[in-house]
């Protein structure tokens, strides 16, 4: 676990360290940046669960605002535009997309967190 937990942390640095050119650097760098935290945190196998609770339930609020963004690009013809750099000054709903999947990759990891630290209390309980 603490491979994977290495890699996350890793990769949500990465993350972050990307945000630095988009359009709203400070949300997504603290986005990445919690979820960098959680990983190494995990890493010991140290949970807050009041944390991980609060911030799944505020990214998931966040993944509902940009929702019909995603819609959009699921129903648009040229579904590669996610990947193009220029799209995302061309249609909005690029850049919600890629913020979604974002979001919803971090969520992931949080419900995995959630449940590692259930297993945890139940186990020292």
């Amino acid at each position: 676990m603490r491979i994977l937990n290495s890699f996350l942390a890793l990769m949500f640095l990465a993350f972050a360290f990307v945000q630095v050119n988009d359009p709203d650097p400070i949300l997504w760098i603290l986005i990445y940046g919690a979820m960098a935290v959680l990983s190494v945190m995990a890493i010991f196998e140290y949970y807050v669960p009041i944390v991980l609770y609060l911030l799944g339930v505020g990214y998931a609020v966040y993944l509902i605002l940009l929702f019909p963004g995603m819609m959009d690009w699921f129903h648009s013809a040229d579904r590669s535009l996610l990947f193009d750099d220029l799209a995302k000054m061309q249609y909005y709903y690029i850049e919600e997309a890629r913020e979604f999947l974002g979001l919803m990759i971090c969520e992931i990891v949080l419900l995995f967190y959630i449940f590692l630290a259930r297993a945890l209390a139940k186990k020292n309980a």
